[in-house]
């Protein structure tokens, strides 16, 4: 057990950028959008969905689905246009401090983590392991110092799990009592869930404490492309909303692979899988805020492998954020997938157009890939911390121009060219120093002199020390020892007990 010493003196939470409204971006003009949108109705209405389990199967057809000779559910479109009606336009996600809570829906750009990876790239070997419950601890710790990201989803797999539930539950813990900012976790099986809600009281101190805080989503792939439920899936869902879990769907078709190769068709395929899931929801509890991650991936043809890098899958991902906007579902896209296994130019111009593109369409969550490399298999807490400040710019792109009465100021003007000639030390330039500009701190802005005299600093090397300097703070304040040592009683955590 580790020492319980005098807690050492740490930074203040930090921060987080107010999420600017996006949408400037359209990719898609009215009359294509309105296509793809009409499209994704008629494939339910004809094609509909396979390997429906059968205790949603019996919800469905009671709601008015069809039912297929070859076992396939079919759903008029009144039926999936009422259910979208019922579906909350906005969702409310609690951090489990509470100042840290989000409002996701109508355009306000999030950005956050997510995906599965398997591996880590060890910053102090520059070689690749398996992740481990420690590994993920360590990301979500170091997502809750990044200022540029709102939320948490489990980025990595930790394979020291000897099972399923063992997975869920340390995974639960590791992203409760790393970061105070909203998360969200995934299951293995149904079973998980109300085992990993009462984790969740534990650290709320309190028995139902999380049904009043709902700070974790569930996350659930409810299907399965191309157009197939995921029966184990359906029953995650049913088991979260039970237990008052905010629930995010997802659909994630690869085009080419397992959607149609035309972008177009692959949007519409990925629609109808989402609203499918809307249709369930409204089965099992009409209204319950779900979010819906609609993730297009695009495939190398010439490979047939996922590639999330290419400016296909940008302007994909920002379509999908239009289609599930215009209907007023909240929603999350990927985005800043890169192909490149280590953080350099490839890294940076895969990760900054897909992005900005994403969040200049008004994605409501931008996830997934946020600290991920080669092609999300590998999570990287350096790469998160330089993903972070790259989403500073990205943010502040969004954010656009403020033309005002006072930023087109005639009288400054006059003042400034009749006396000094510059605007460096006029007071409306400092008032607007910190407001209207980002400062990079990972980023490199000295001249070629400089850097020459400092030793060529590398952008991954001061990565390196600004994760070194988050960890060696050791354990965030929200999640008291108390609390802490009541989920260690209760459970098997496999996360190792960190410094206070």
């Amino acid at each position: 057990m580790a020492r319980r010493g005098r807690r050492r003196t740490g930074p203040a939470v930090a921060r987080t950028t107010p999420p600017p409204e996006g949408g400037a971006y359209r990719p898609l003009p009215d009359r294509d959008r309105d296509a793809v949108t009409d499209h994704a109705f008629a494939i339910l209405e004809r094609v509909g969905l396979a390997d429906t389990p059968q205790p949603s199967t019996d919800r469905l057809v009671a709601a008015g689905a069809g039912l297929r000779r070859d076992g396939r559910l079919t759903f008029p479109r009144p039926m999936v246009e009422a259910a979208i009606e019922r579906s909350p336009s906005q969702v409310n996600l609690p951090g489990f401090v509470e100042d840290r809570g989000l409002t996701i829906g109508r355009g306000a750009v999030h950005i956050g983590t997510g995906g599965a990876a398997v591996r880590m790239l060890d910053a102090a070997t520059d070689t690749y392991r398996d992740s481990t419950m420690a590994d993920l601890w360590s990301m979500m710790r170091v997502l809750d110092e990044c200022p540029n990201i709102h939320y948490g989803l489990r980025p990595l797999i930790g394979r020291d799990a000897p099972s399923g539930f063992a997975l869920d539950v340390n995974t639960a813990f590791a992203c409760v009592s790393a970061t105070s900012k909203p998360t969200g976790v995934s299951f293995s099986s149904a079973r998980s869930v109300a085992p990993v809600v009462e984790l969740f009281d534990l650290a709320l101190g309190a028995e139902g404490a999380f049904a009043s805080r709902p700070f974790s989503m569930a996350v659930v792939v409810h299907v399965v492309p191309p157009l197939r439920f995921s029966p184990e899936g359906c029953g995650i869902i049913e088991a979260a909303i039970d237990e008052g879990m905010v629930i995010q769907t997802c659909s994630a078709g690869q085009a080419g692979a397992t959607s149609p190769p035309s972008l177009a068709g692959a949007l519409a395929q990925g629609l109808a899988e989402i609203l499918a899931a809307v249709v369930l929801i409204d089965a099992v509890r009409p209204g319950h805020p779900a979010i819906h991650a609609f993730m297009p991936f695009v495939s190398d043809l010439r490979t047939g492998a996922m590639t999330g890098g290419g400016g296909e899958a940008a302007v994909a991902a920002a379509a999908a954020a239009q289609l599930l906007g215009g209907l007023g579902l909240p929603h999350a896209v990927s985005a800043g997938i890169t192909d490149s296994k280590v953080a350099d130019s490839q890294a940076g111009y895969e990760k900054g157009y897909t992005v900005a593109l994403a969040a200049n369409a008004g994605a409501d969550m931008v996830q997934l890939s946020v600290g991920m490399l080669g092609s999300i298999m590998v999570a990287s807490p350096e790469a998160l911390v330089i993903d972070d400040e790259m989403c500073a710019a990205i943010l502040r792109s969004v954010r656009g121009i403020d033309v005002t009465p006072d930023a087109l100021d005639l009288d400054m003007v006059e003042s400034v060219v009749t006396g000094d000639g510059h605007y460096l030390g006029h007071r409306r330039t400092l008032e607007l120093m910190r407001t209207e500009y980002v400062y990079p701190t990972i980023g490199d802005r000295a001249s070629v002199d400089e850097w020459e005299a400092a030793g060529r600093p590398a952008l991954w090397d001061r990565a390196r020390q600004r994760v070194a300097d988050i960890l060696e703070v050791g354990r965030p304040e929200h999640l008291s020892l108390a609390a802490e040592e009541a989920i260690r009683a209760r459970f098997d955590i496999l996360v190792p007990e960190q410094q206070p």
